[in-house]
């Protein structure tokens, strides 16, 4: 039981440096364009590779799942807000799994 604790311990202290680091190392700003582009897609590259796999997996069919993600890309491209593009996708997989299935 011990040993766990010393694992949670070191994960906290991994978790900490991860996030106090750059703070502590990097005191001015950023002037590399490239790094400053990079640095600002990668909340959003991370969100989307962690939801991707869950909009494919959601479904009882990679088919129906895949057929929401291009309607909501559509939907969203056209304009569409979040709330219509969260209904749009529903009735895609509804209607994909009651008449693929």
């Amino acid at each position: 039981m011990k040993i766990n604790y010393l694992y949670i311990l070191i994960m906290a202290g991994v978790s900490y440096a991860i996030r106090v680091l750059p703070l502590t190392l990097i005191r001015k700003q950023i002037k590399n364009r490239f790094l400053q582009s990079f640095l600002y897609y990668v909340p959003y590259v991370t969100l989307a590779v962690m939801t991707f796999p869950a909009i494919l997996g959601a479904t009882q069919s990679r088919v129906s799942g895949l057929l929401a993600l291009i309607a909501g890309i559509l939907a969203a491209w056209l304009g569409a807000d979040l709330f219509k593009v969260a209904v749009l996708c529903c009735i895609v997989v509804l209607g994909a799994e009651a008449f693929l299935l």
